[in-house]
């Protein structure tokens, strides 16, 4: 046993946007959320066990390999949602895309990785996968 504490995942992503209501608006054009909490120049938006934080403030350029996954219950009607918007699909194996700030999305469906949530926090979604 070691003493040192184990990474067992991860409680929420912050990225950094240059307006947080044209950044709330941008993600709802594709993506369906229930719960933002709003405080001060930040949003966060609720993932079940897990968030996303939404900080106003972006200085630095695009990112280019680096990114975060959003995991999604249907990969294909994410493509399509984010087509009908004309946000442009990075070219590549997997479904990439830079938000208008530059943040590099990758898009990962549920029952394709190695990711599993409590019943309870799947029932508290209102999801069944």
């Amino acid at each position: 046993m070691s003493d040192r504490p184990r990474l067992v995942g991860i409680n929420h992503v912050a990225l950094e946007v240059g307006d947080v209501d044209a950044a709330l608006e941008f993600y709802g054009r594709f993506f369906t959320f229930d719960d933002v909490e709003r405080h001060g120049d930040a949003a966060f938006i609720e993932l079940g066990d897990q968030f996303i934080a939404l900080m106003q403030g972006r200085f630095q350029p695009p990112d280019t390999t680096r990114h975060f996954g959003l995991v999604v219950d249907d990969k294909d009607a994410t493509r399509r949602a984010l087509e009908a918007a004309g946000v442009a699909i990075l070219p590549g194996r997997f479904l990439d895309f830079l938000d208008p700030w530059g943040n590099r999305v990758q898009i990962v469906q549920y029952d394709q990785i190695r990711f599993a949530k409590t019943s309870e926090v799947l029932e508290e979604m209102g999801l069944e996968l």
